[in-house]
């Protein structure tokens, strides 16, 4: 498997996303036959989440898809404040503390696991297979097809404007985190800020429409700033493309 990533890392890295993005749609519409959310999806993203960490701890790509500490220097990332309003949207109507147990835990885990999963394949695998052939290329296709993938939610039963606004600040926020991979070679702070965006969620309050808008505006906003910020205070990079 290894050999074949070697060889062809933009097709290895297409099919995880489209195997991820097909299977986990798959189990979402049957969980919800079933009657409880996530109770077939969370066992397959554990699964899917542990073959790629075995993946890349057996091949020694650890370094390569920025599981450690890179060279941050946290005073010119602002200390990662900009990370912390982002996961503090959900919060902003208040906080939904009326649920069921079951389905509450299965939905959390699940939505930590995508927020490790979907760095993995988008910023890490998709990311770096084609940063080796142009990185400003790299950074478009990675940050749209993160956000396009959101579309398949209205296969799901989604609605459209929900749907649309979703795409939009997943595609800011996917720049802002392939920004941070990129000047820093770490993707430890986008794995944890967007797994805590995504299990937040969970308890976040439906403000209506009007504050949807709000939100994904402010998110769109506080994203691309900050990666623009990022641009400006490392205004050089070390990324190693070749990841060794």
């Amino acid at each position: 498997m290894n050999t074949f990533y070697k060889k062809h890392p933009i097709v290895f890295s297409v099919i995880l996303i489209v195997a991820y993005v097909v299977i986990t749609s798959l189990l979402d519409n049957l969980s919800a036959t079933i009657g409880i959310e996530n109770v077939l999806t969370t066992p397959f993203l554990f699964a899917f989440g542990a073959f790629l960490l075995v993946f890349i701890l057996k091949c020694g790509y650890k370094g390569k898809f920025g599981l450690t500490r890179g060279h941050i220097n946290f005073a010119g990332c602002l200390f990662f404040l900009p990370l912390a309003v982002i996961v503090s949207v959900n919060f902003w109507s208040g906080i939904n503390l009326n649920f069921n147990i079951l389905p509450t835990i299965l939905t959390i885990v699940s939505m930590l696991l995508v927020g490790f999963i979907e760095e993995i394949i988008f910023r890490g695998f998709l990311f770096k297979a084609m940063a080796k052939d142009g990185i400003v290329s790299a950074f478009i296709v990675s940050s749209l097809t993160f956000a396009i993938g959101h579309i398949v939610n209205l296969f799901n039963g989604a609605e459209l404007l929900p749907t649309l606004l979703q795409i939009a600040y997943a595609g800011a926020g996917g720049f802002l985190f392939t920004t941070i991979f990129y000047k820093t070679d770490s993707l430890l702070p986008c794995i944890i800020t967007h797994s805590l965006l995504n299990a937040t969620s969970v308890f976040m309050v439906d403000g209506g429409i009007t504050t949807l808008i709000f939100t994904s505006i402010a998110l769109i906003i506080v994203s691309l700033l900050y990666a623009l910020w990022f641009f400006y205070k490392y205004k050089e990079t070390d990324f190693q493309l070749d990841g060794e």
